[in-house]
C-alpha cells in the first residue's frame, strides 16, 4: 500500500509517500479501504516533535478514517465488507490513517454517516467525538442552558457549536472578523469578535464554557461562568485557576478525547438529521499531505482532509 511516512521530526516536507506493507485484521478488527483521512492540529504536532505521542519517527500519521470495509478479523460481526464506516481508532496510539489501508478496532468504528461523502466522514472523528464529549459526558450540557464555546470556526469549535444547538442550548461563540459570518451561519444565537471585545465583558451567567486554549484564557472564562457551571478545558488548567473555580464550586473538568463508537453513532445520527455538518476548507491528495499541513497552520474555516 501506499502510506504517508516521516523518518525524522519537523516541518511539513518531513512527510512523503513510500510503499507500505499492508496491515492485516487481528481478532475483533477490520481491515479499511481509506477513501479520505483527516488531519487534525495534533497531528501537526505530533510531526514537528512537540507532542511525542508516538515516540521516535519512522511512523505512519492520522486517525481521522472513512472508508470501505476490505476483510474482517477473526470475530467481527458488527460489520460486512463493503461496508463505508468512520471513525478515530487507536487514538492515541498509532492508527496509521494516512494509507492506503488502516487496520482499526471494529468496536471504534461506526456506520458512516449516509448524508455526506468520505471526505466529509474524514473531517468528523476527533474534532467532533471532542466536541460531544466535552460538552454531553464531561459537561452535562442540556436543553435550555448557556454555553459559550471558543473559536467557533476551527475544527472543534464549528462542530461544537451545531452539537450544543442541536441539544437545546443558548449558544454564544468567539471569532476572529473574518470568520464571523459563517460562526452565525452555523445557528449561534451571538457571535463575539475577540479582537474587539473581551468576552469576558461582554458575555456572561453561563452554564458551561468549552476553552480550548488554556492559561490566562481559562482563567478569564471563570468570569462569565454562573457559580455551579462547568469549565471544560481541552489543555492543562492552572491550579490556581482550579482553586478560584472551587471557591464558586464551579466544575473544571481537563478532557481527552478518546474513541467512541456509541458517540459516532450520534454524531452520524445528527448528519443524517441535517443537524450537523462538517466544513471542509481544502481536500488534498495523499501525496500532498505536507502542503496540507502547512494550509492547517494557516488556521483555515473547518477541518482540513487527504482524499485516498
Amino acid at each position: 500500500m501506499r502510506a504517508v511516512v516521516q523518518n525524522s521530526v519537523g516541518g511539513p516536507d518531513v512527510l512523503f509517500v513510500a510503499e507500505q506493507p499492508d496491515p492485516s485484521p487481528r481478532p475483533g478488527e477490520v481491515l479499511v479501504r481509506v477513501k479520505a483521512a483527516g488531519i487534525n492540529p495534533v497531528d501537526g504536532a505530533v510531526r514537528g516533535g512537540f507532542y511525542p505521542l508516538l515516540g521516535e519517527p519512522p511512523f505512519i500519521l492520522g486517525w481521522d478514517i472513512s472508508g470501505t470495509v476490505a476483510a474482517l478479523g477473526a470475530g467481527v460481526t458488527a460489520f460486512k465488507v463493503g461496508d463505508d464506516v468512520f471513525g478515530m481508532p487507536r487514538f492515541p496510539k498509532q492508527a496509521g490513517g494516512y494509507a492506503e489501508l488502516a487496520s482499526a478496532p471494529a468496536n471504534e468504528l461506526a456506520a458512516k454517516p449516509a448524508a455526506i461523502d468520505h471526505a466529509h466522514a474524514a473531517a468528523l472523528p476527533l474534532a467532533s467525538l471532542t466536541a460531544w464529549q466535552g460538552l454531553v459526558r464531561h459537561g452535562g450540557l442540556q436543553a435550555g442552558q448557556r454555553a459559550l464555546i471558543h473559536a467557533g470556526a476551527g475544527g472543534v469549535g464549528h462542530l461544537a457549536v451545531q452539537i450544543a444547538k442541536a441539544r437545546g442550548a443558548y449558544v454564544v461563540s468567539t471569532a476572529s472578523p473574518n470568520k464571523l459570518g459563517f460562526v452565525r451561519s452555523l445557528g449561534a444565537d451571538e457571535v463575539i469578535d475577540y479582537t474587539k471585545e473581551d468576552f469576558a465583558q461582554t458575555a456572561g451567567d453561563f452554564d458551561l464554557v468549552l476553552e480550548p486554549l488554556g492559561g490566562d484564557h481559562a482563567e478569564d472564562s471563570l468570569r462569565v461562568l454562573r457559580d455551579g457551571g462547568v469549565l471544560v478545558s481541552l489543555l492543562d488548567v492552572r491550579d490556581t485557576t482550579k482553586a478560584h473555580a472551587k471557591e464558586r464550586n464551579i466544575r473544571v473538568e481537563r478532557m481527552s478525547v478518546v474513541p467512541d463508537r456509541e458517540g459516532l453513532v450520534e454524531l452520524a445520527r445528527l448528519v443524517d438529521a441535517k443537524k450537523l455538518s462538517p466544513h471542509v476548507a481544502k481536500a488534498f491528495p495523499l501525496d500532498q499531505a505536507g502542503a496540507a499541513h502547512a494550509f492547517l497552520a494557516t488556521r483555515p474555516i473547518g477541518k482540513v482532509v487527504l482524499t485516498v
